[in-house]
């Protein structure tokens, strides 16, 4: 008997190199054995050193695209990325608050792995007041958790010591990722909603071909909670799933941030 797969639902902007965003999700649902589908929030012109033009797709045909999905299939799980605008946050929220999406994982996308931002005050006002307490589990880097808590994180100390500035956040499990801070363990740190901590660790991986890891991680664990995994399980599986892309991202001659070797098995 075939069975089908379930079906994960990422809301999130193209980037047309295959790196990251929608590419990112598409091919780590797929190699967790999900169906990916996808509402786009914007269509981007990118180099590997350089994001040259976003153009946003406007809420309205954001909340069509995510209707016609809707319509279409029972969406085991959602995952949103780079939601580019205050409105597309209010139609991916109301819809969370309504019961037409399950609880998402949430990647803030607030600011890229070197610090640079990505979007302005409003976006992450709106994230902070409507999705994020939404969030079943939500994944920010180093960089968009110091923003988060309101100062600087750089170690895991550091995030343990924020713990509560964060729970405070109102998701029911905090993932801050901190694979971008160069040391002998890559440490991510698990923050439940009483303020109380956990420690995923993993070997840090010497690669400059991470480009999309975020995405990715998000991705993976989005599909794990499809398949039926417990948040923390899926953390610790997408957590080893990253880590074996990255050990296989080597791009000889390719000088700026490669993407992650989403195509290895």
């Amino acid at each position: 008997m075939v069975i089908a797969p379930p079906v994960v639902l990422t809301i999130a902007a193209h980037d047309p190199l295959g790196g990251a965003g929608l590419a990112a999700d598409l091919t780590t649902l797929a190699a967790c054995g999900v169906h990916g589908a996808v509402a786009a929030t914007a269509l981007t012109v990118q180099r590997l050193g350089s994001v040259d033009h976003v153009e946003p797709v406007t809420p309205d045909l954001v909340a069509d695209q995510i209707d016609g999905i809707l319509e279409s299939f029972d969406v085991a799980a959602v995952k949103t990325g780079l939601l580019g605008s205050a409105g597309v946050v209010e139609v991916v929220a109301a819809r969370v608050a309504a019961g037409l999406l399950p609880a998402p994982v949430v990647d803030p996308v607030l600011v890229d792995g070197r610090g640079s931002r990505f979007v302005g005050d409003a976006v992450e006002s709106a994230g902070r007041h409507l999705l994020f307490s939404t969030a079943r589990v939500l994944t920010p880097n180093l960089g968009e958790a110091s923003v988060l808590a309101g100062r600087p994180l750089r170690t895991p100390a550091d995030v343990e010591g924020a713990a509560d500035a964060l729970a405070a956040l109102g998701a029911a499990l905090v993932i801050v990722t901190g694979g971008s801070a160069r040391a002998e363990t890559a440490v991510d740190v698990l923050v439940n909603p009483d303020g109380s901590t956990e420690r995923l660790e993993s070997a840090w991986v010497d690669t400059p071909h991470v480009r999309g890891s975020g995405c990715t991680f998000a991705a993976a664990v989005a599909a794990r909670l499809a398949h039926g995994d417990a948040p923390a399980t899926a953390a610790a599986v997408a957590k080893r799933f990253v880590a074996e892309r990255l050990t296989a991202s080597q791009w000889p001659g390719l000088g700026a941030v490669g993407p992650v070797a989403h195509w290895w098995s």
